[in-house]
């Protein structure tokens, strides 16, 4: 490599390291308007994003495109644009969340929740697949409000401050943090099945570089993580479906399925169902609510071929 091109990678590296920066610096700043701001002005922030962000935009888009060819490129848009107002909104109820009546602003219906205790009162656990959607941190601490032991599988963020900042908040929440990947943490979340009987919530609805299944989501094969079914597939465990839907400006609706498939034994076999089944669920609510889940990701990155090269 030349001199002059390691100048500009250095410069580039440097560049982005500058901007991310200044863009946590930014939401650390900003979080005490965040709380105070009407969630009106989240509304207006997501819908500006749609025009002053043109590669999520494109990205969006594209993935609408994916997943309804059928409709109109109008049609698409007012999902897309409709997807970026519900993120904006979304991220001003988290901000405030902890001056919330979680159990007035998210309902859970008496019949959902007794699933919930049911589940819990099987003695292995229970494994919540959910999604990004809807204000799904609002999801987390309505399921948290239900007495059963809670907690959350997620990534750690590029920026510590970042990572400390979501702990804080969620395990404020009474929702306790696995951060994957990190030492002891499956030794951790085994010991919180079977000992505590708890909830373990995994988001599922990503292309992520975790070990995966390739699952169908709206007719095409879709890399997808698999360790709530392994986990599931392990133990026994029951697995549920869960997500919280926006019925009204500041209130949401969560909704609860059982996922019941035919347990062989066989642990891969299992855990390919249950995760086919879990995803089946997601395209289900997608479907239902397309304006509430977030679009901006490139969910068929990873495709089998890629899988086969890398082999």
């Amino acid at each position: 490599m030349s001199a002059q091109a390691r100048e500009k990678g250095f410069l580039s590296r440097a560049g982005k390291r500058i901007r991310r920066e200044l863009r946590v610096r930014l939401l650390l700043l900003s979080l005490p308007l965040l709380g105070i701001l009407p969630l009106a002005a989240g509304a207006a922030l997501g819908g500006l994003a749609w025009y002053l962000v043109p590669r999520q935009r494109r990205l969006a888009r594209e993935q609408l495109r994916l997943a309804f060819p059928e409709k109109s490129e109008a049609e698409r848009d007012r999902i897309g644009r409709a997807s970026f107002v519900n993120l904006g909104r979304a991220a001003l109820e988290t901000a405030r969340a902890d001056r919330m009546d979680i159990r007035a602003r998210v309902d859970l219906d008496p019949r959902d929740e007794a699933l919930l205790h049911a589940a819990h009162a099987e003695g292995k656990g229970i494994v919540v697949v959910t999604a990004h959607i809807g204000a799904w941190e609002l999801f987390a601490r309505r399921m948290a409000a239900t007495g059963i032991p809670c907690s959350t599988v997620a990534k750690e963020a590029h920026d510590p401050r970042i990572t400390a900042l979501l702990m804080n908040v969620r395990e404020g929440a009474g929702v306790r943090v696995f951060w994957r990947g990190t030492p002891m943490s499956a030794r951790e979340i085994l010991r919180f099945l079977q000992r505590e009987g708890g909830i373990v919530g995994v988001l599922i609805d990503q292309d992520t570089q975790v070990a995966g299944h390739f699952v169908p989501f709206f007719g095409r094969p879709a890399f997808t993580p698999r360790a709530a079914g392994d986990l599931a597939a392990r133990l026994g465990a029951p697995m549920l479906f869960a997500c919280a839907h926006r019925v009204a400006r500041d209130m949401h609706r969560m909704v609860v399925r059982r996922i019941d498939v035919q347990r062989t034994g066989d642990r891969d076999r299992d855990s390919v169902a249950l995760t086919a089944a879990a995803t089946r669920c997601i395209e289900d609510e997608v479907r239902s609510r397309p304006d509430e889940w977030v679009w901006m990701h490139p969910r068929w990155r990873t495709q089998p071929a890629d899988i086969a090269r890398e082999k």
